[in-house]
Order: C-alpha cells, then structure tokens, then sequence
C-alpha cells in the first residue's frame, strides 16, 4: 500500500437506496488492482448496497449479499478481481490470520471490508475508508470517504 501524502476527505448526501448503488458505480470506475476499501456504518446503513452497486458497475449480474457468515465472498470481474469482506461475525481477529488474510490484502485484488475494527490489530490500514451514516430524512445517508494513501487521495478526488 502507496504511504499517506495528504488527507483528502469528501462527504456526499445519498437520498436513495439507488444513489448509494450509484457512489458505488463511481467508486468502481476508480478503483485498482490492490486497494483496500474500508467500509465503516451501523447495521443497515448501507454498506453491502454500495458494494452491490460497484460490483454491479464492474459486471456482476448475480446476487451480491454480505458475507457475513463466510467472512469474503471474491468476485471475478472482466478488469478486476474483488474481494467482499463482512467481519461483523468475527469472534476473534486472529482468525483472519488463520484464514489467510495478509495473502488476500497483498494481492492484486481489491479488497472492501466490511466492519474492519473487529479486524484490528491484524488489519492495519486502507486506501480509502467510507462511513456511511443516517441523514435528516428517513433513507437518506451520508458517506464520509476520506483517504488514507496517496491512491486513496486520488480516489476521492476522483469521486
């Protein structure tokens, strides 16, 4: 992972299940081989349906569901290889050790983790961290993105 240069951070207002999809679309036209998206929010704030959007921009046709219960769930598209975690069933973070996690992270493939604290110490750190929160209107979110390498700077300003 490229060295933090400078913080960048955006925040947009998401009024709709399909503006979420849409961040998500945009995200993925940015993204490249080997970065590492933490996705940070309470349950049902979105998470899984910005992935859902992303990998939908990349071509995946099926069902995109959080893996909560397997842990990742890799997705092979025509330009990337992604990889969906979702740790919010993780009992102890040692078991990402167990499960390989440092060969999914140093690889080619992007990697969007679901609730990455539950991961901590064994996940360090990302390109890019997103936070979706609830908004002033019933459906509507926000998405806080800030960078945290010199690919996530260019990400977010990209978005």
């Amino acid at each position: 992972m490229e060295t933090q240069t400078e913080t960048r951070t955006a925040s947009r207002t998401l009024r709709s299940e399909q503006e979420t999809e849409a961040l998500g679309a945009r995200l993925a036209a940015q993204l490249t081989a080997g970065t590492i998206v933490f996705l940070y929010g309470d349950l049902g704030a979105g998470k899984t349906t910005l992935v859902r959007g992303l990998l939908r921009a990349l071509g995946v046709t099926g069902t995109v569901k959080s893996p909560t219960y397997t842990l990742v769930e890799p997705y092979r598209t025509p330009r990337l290889v992604v990889n969906h975690f979702d740790l919010y069933r993780l009992r102890d973070p040692y078991e990402l050790e167990e499960m390989g996690i440092r060969d999914y992270l140093q690889g080619e493939a992007v990697c969007l983790v679901e609730w990455p604290a539950r991961g901590h110490p064994v996940l360090k750190d990302c390109d890019l961290a997103i936070t979706l929160s609830a908004g002033s209107s019933p459906g509507e979110r926000i998405a806080h993105l800030q960078a945290r390498s010199a690919r996530g700077a260019a990400i977010v300003d990209a978005l």
